[in-house]
């Protein structure tokens, strides 16, 4: 590849604002192999990997210029767009194709040995200070080097910049610290009165430390923009001792640097604080900041570093005793053997499963066993949601199918006391019966490594109403065992098997077409799943369901079911959950006349001791099926999980715990519409007024807030217990 035999040196010279465009002069270093070819800036946008190809203009050996503004992007000009810039050349026949696509088309590489392709580096100061605002969409269109050295645009709201030039530890353990910073707002005209660094301990007992940051403007701006104005970048330095910090002979002591950025917007004082701070430059090692101290005769070791994946800035300080260094030096190498074990591990993994593949394979060349269904509900955990919807329509109205479900190990039990044909998920049986099957039914997202056979009709259900983003339109993905990047690409890559993807109401049709670049047949019917609770709504129903799960029949039953929380989490697939709701307050004021049953998601790994609430909480998260949950609930209290749009449909009360409200909503996920004032129900942070909002129910004067019905018309008004119906007339009926 030439690429290969060349190593080309793209690298932006200059980054000039002028007005509304940005001017980039390019060096491309030895292009002689490519001489009588024109070279092309490519702008690739990394969320949907659609790029576009902008002209470089000639001016001399070597020598190249681009203008960019707000056209050279992506349209829309969306918030969370990141754009990666590219030096490549390519022949006529691609111009035709460009130009016919009006400039923005599919940016997967062509075919190698045929064209140059090169990522463009940037090493200039202050690339910030060239940022563009858009005042109708009030967004920012803002460049930056990348921790490996590469030239961004980032299209944010807000940006909180701190940029390290040098890191130094003097001898009497004095850290120095210098760069520029800054906050740049589309929506806000900030007025940063002063800056503080904060230094935080990021294990219990959480000590936190604030030193004084200067800031300056002279210097700051560059020779070649003087003309440009700057209102929110400084020029900083900042200093404070490492003997402020607590430590501990006992334990190791970690730190994480922030930056406090205190100001005035409209007369009001604002805090703004950073993230952890990056140190941002993966060529920077940060290496021999390191000072042994001793004090009372114990030897202390101060060390100023940088983690290796996500290069944020920290400082550890232990004691340097010969216990401590043997217990750090066996805690490493214990360390790289694990890692070796895990390299084997992965080996032996992938061994595994490309047996299980090609077995796969090879049962798919069987015999199509027509009219064959396999069902499956949250990787084979439960008898539930949409599948189970489908299945006992199908059971009671469509005989002549065969009807299998995929059933986890050690979740069999709902499958045997109902006498359901079930095969153990991922067994040899397994993959015959899945690779032979004329349909799939499933909730949730198969292995990447299971090939959809030709024969085989994959009816994707899913298994919720999108309040917060998924897929596609996260910004960023802090999920155990993944990156944004490579969850977006294995998302994707799995819903082009899905055949039909089954949408609840047109607001979610919506968001399914774009979050998973769904581009084959939506159904839009209704949630299968919500045919029981229109069907069934009766006390007869509700009575015998209670005897059923062993609950007091004489008391009124509070369901609460949080969601997850994506950065919160064991290992992949196994999240934490704290449970912040207060369950001996509200046995105090409640116990009397409730019952609360607690429904985690199914990735929660949580298994909460409830002794103490005995005859008041129960645990019912393995429960077979949330939907007889709602159906014997009085009143629903959730979070940001979409149960609330399927509890809707029983029009009963609604409540929103939400103490972690603006992380979840700013940091996590993000929500698609304006959760706060469309709510069917009141958002509140504390258990004490979750006590009263129950105590406001229980009023003969009291109705249901003002915003259900509006929410009702928008998100239930297909599900009147016919969606089931309505899918199998699509799937089965017409197929043949």
């Amino acid at each position: 590849m030439i690429e290969e035999t060349i190593q080309q040196q793209c690298k932006v010279e200059s980054l000039q604002k002028h007005q509304e465009e940005i001017e980039l002069l390019i060096s491309v270093v030895d292009p002689a192999p490519f001489e009588g070819r024109e070279f092309f800036l490519l702008i690739i946008e990394r969320k949907s990997q659609y790029g576009k190809y902008l002209p470089l203009v000639y001016l001399s050996e070597n020598l190249y210029k681009v203008t960019l503004n707000e056209l050279s992007l992506q349209i829309p000009f969306e918030q969370g767009q990141t754009y990666n810039f590219y030096v490549t050349d390519f022949d006529e026949q691609q111009l035709v194709e460009l130009n016919s696509s009006h400039g923005w088309m599919n940016a997967t590489q062509p075919e190698e040995n045929k064209y140059f392709m090169k990522r463009l580096e940037i090493n200039i100061d202050m690339p910030e200070m060239s940022h563009l605002v858009n005042h109708q969409s009030m967004l920012l269109m803002t460049p930056y080097r990348t921790n490996k050295g590469n030239l961004s645009i980032k299209v944010k709201r807000e940006m909180k910049i701190v940029r390290f030039k040098n890191i130094n530890l003097t001898d009497n353990r004095e850290i120095l610290l210098s760069g520029y910073t800054g906050v740049l707002s589309a929506e806000k005209r900030y007025k940063v009165k002063r800056v503080q660094l904060l230094i935080k301990q990021i294990e219990e007992p959480l000590h936190e430390y604030r030193f004084p940051v200067s800031i300056r403007k002279e210097g700051l701006e560059l020779e070649e923009q003087k003309h440009v104005s700057y209102p929110e970048l400084y020029l900083y330095e900042s200093k404070f001792s490492l003997d402020e910090l607590e430590f501990s002979l006992k334990e190791r002591f970690v730190y994480r640097f922030y930056f406090e950025f205190i100001c005035e917007t409209n007369g009001i004082e604002e805090t703004l604080t950073t993230p952890a701070l990056r140190l941002g430059d993966r060529s920077n090692k940060l290496k021999g900041l390191v000072q042994i101290h001793k004090k009372n005769d114990v030897p202390i070791r101060y060390e100023v570093y940088r983690t290796k994946k996500r290069q944020l800035l920290g400082i550890r300080i232990n004691d340097y005793t010969m216990k401590t260094r043997a217990k750090y030096y066996l805690k490493s190498k214990w360390k790289k053997f694990k890692k070796k074990i895990g390299k084997i591990n992965k080996v032996r993994n992938r061994l595994v499963t490309k047996t299980f593949q090609t077995t796969f394979q090879l049962a798919s060349k069987l015999s199509v066993k027509k009219k064959t269904v396999v069902f499956e509900s949250f990787n084979g955990k439960q008898f539930s949601c949409n599948p189970r919807g489908i299945y006992e329509y199908m059971k009671e109205n469509h005989p002549e199918y065969t009807l299998i479900w995929s059933v986890k190990k050690g979740h069999e039990a709902p499958f045997q006391e109902k006498g359901i044909y079930y095969i153990k998920r991922l067994s040899l049986k397994w993959i015959f019966a899945m690779a032979r099957a004329e349909y799939w039914v499933i909730n949730s997202r198969l292995p990447l490594w299971v090939p959809k056979p030709e024969h085989t009709t994959y009816l994707q259900t899913w298994h919720g109403t999108p309040l917060k983003r998924l897929a596609m339109d996260m910004d960023e993905v802090h999920m155990p065992g993944t990156n944004t990047k490579k969850y977006k690409k294995n998302f994707t890559k799995e819903a082009s098997n899905w055949d039909y993807l089954i949408s609840p109401n047109a607001y979610s049709t919506e968001i399914f077409t774009r979050a998973f670049q769904f581009q084959k047949t939506m159904i839009e019917s209704g949630y299968p799943r919500n045919d029981f609770l229109h069907n069934q709504n009766n006390e007869k129903t509700m009575r015998a369901l209670k005897q059923k799960m062993k609950l007091p029949l004489d008391k009124k039953m509070i369901l609460y079911a949080p969601t997850w929380r994506d950065d919160q989490f064991y290992k992949k697939g196994q999240y934490k959950f704290d449970l912040d709701l207060n369950l001996h307050e509200m046995r105090a004021a409640l116990g009397d006349e409730y019952v609360i049953i607690l429904r985690m998601h199914y990735l929660v790994a949580e298994n909460f001791d409830l002794r103490p609430y005995e005859g008041f909480a129960y645990d019912f998260s393995h429960y077979e099926d949330i939907r007889d949950l709602y159906m014997i609930s009085d009143l629903l209290i959730t979070d940001y999980s979409s149960v609330f749009f399927d509890y809707a449909n029983l029009k009963r009360p609604m409540l929103f715990y939400v103490p972690d409200i603006e992380t979840y909503r700013d940091k996590l996920r993000g929500f698609y519409f304006d959760f706060e004032q469309e709510a069917p129900g009141p958002l509140v942070k504390e258990t004490a007024s979750v006590i009263e909002w129950i105590r406001e129910t229980e009023q003969p004067t009291f109705t249901l807030p003002a915003s259900f019905a509006p929410f009702y018309e928008k998100f239930c008004y297909l599900e009147s217990g016919e969606s089931s119906k309505r899918v199998v007339e699509v799937v089965f009926e017409t197929i043949r």
